[in-house]
């Protein structure tokens, strides 16, 4: 495992936001969401998330999930991504979504 120093982490922005929606990607080549963000003064974006193994579509609206506000943006199929949901592959390989247990504000920033 490469060690990093922690100027090198504080430049990644992971911050906390509130799905406003979420919606089928269909020309995605692997099953995924469309998810909508709320993080707060960092604006409103949307992403691809890979995560229909372990929610839906209605369960994910109003959760807090923690993205990487940061990264260039990314064309997926007829798409561009503008952050990267976060989370951890489960012992078949599917996503679980990094979140926070309890409400912070949209926008706040992993520390």
């Amino acid at each position: 495992m490469e060690t990093i120093t922690w100027h090198e982490f504080e430049k990644v922005e992971l911050r906390v936001g509130t799905v406003l929606e979420a919606a089928d990607f269909p020309e995605a080549r692997k099953p995924a969401f469309k998810v909508r963000v709320d993080f707060g003064e960092f604006g409103i974006r949307w992403s691809s998330a890979q995560i229909t193994k372990h929610y839906t579509k209605e369960e994910l609206v109003g959760r807090q999930i923690v993205g990487v506000v940061n990264f260039p943006k990314k064309q997926i199929a007829n798409f561009m991504s503008e952050f990267l949901v976060t989370g951890f592959a489960d012992e078949n390989g599917d996503i679980v979504l990094t979140a926070v247990e309890k409400p912070v504000p949209n926008g706040s920033k992993l520390i």
